[in-house]
């Protein structure tokens, strides 16, 4: 009984380890995308200078726009700081959309938006559920992944973008 929970205890670390080590060497995928002038964008290749956070948020989400909205008010000085970029990547459908850019421009945020409705882009970066957010380095690896929101997590997702180094 002992060596059987011994014996489970070390395959569940090893399974937590090997997780955050596949997470911090995966890529993002290739999937193309629109922003909200329609103009379609390959997330392989984003091209910006510096760290990218990419959040996937839905309109109909409230801890989504908690966390969007919180960060709205320190993207400023992080951009300066650090010189990171947000995408911000709704997964709201065909139906709901249209209240994408409703919203976001209603909050004026600064991010760039992108829209997956077919969820193609949710689908290949293994994300259930939302908000769910990544921060890219700059050779495009995943270094950090979390998934929900509670106050704090953005200081934790400073954290992380500074351990990039900054600009």
């Amino acid at each position: 009984m002992k060596i059987t929970f011994t014996l489970l205890f070390c395959l569940f670390i090893g399974t937590l380890f090997s997780q955050e080590t596949e997470t911090s060497q995966k890529k993002i995928p290739s999937v193309v995308l629109k922003d909200l002038k329609g103009k379609s964008i390959n997330t392989a290749e984003m091209g910006f200078e510096g760290p990218i956070v990419i959040s996937f948020w839905a309109t109909w989400c409230s801890p989504c726009k908690k966390e969007l909205n919180t960060i709205h008010d320190l993207y400023p000085d992080w951009i300066e700081e650090t010189g990171v970029t947000l995408v911000a990547v709704s997964v709201d459908d065909e139906k709901t959309k249209r209240q994408v850019s409703v919203y976001a421009n209603g909050k004026a945020w600064d991010y760039e938006i992108l829209l997956d409705p077919n969820g193609d882009f949710k689908r290949a970066m293994g994300v259930n559920n939302v908000p769910h957010t990544f921060l890219i380095d700059s050779e495009g690896n995943i270094v950090y992944s979390h998934n929900n929101y509670a106050p704090g997590d953005e200081e934790e997702l400073y954290d992380e973008i500074l351990k990039l180094g900054s600009k």
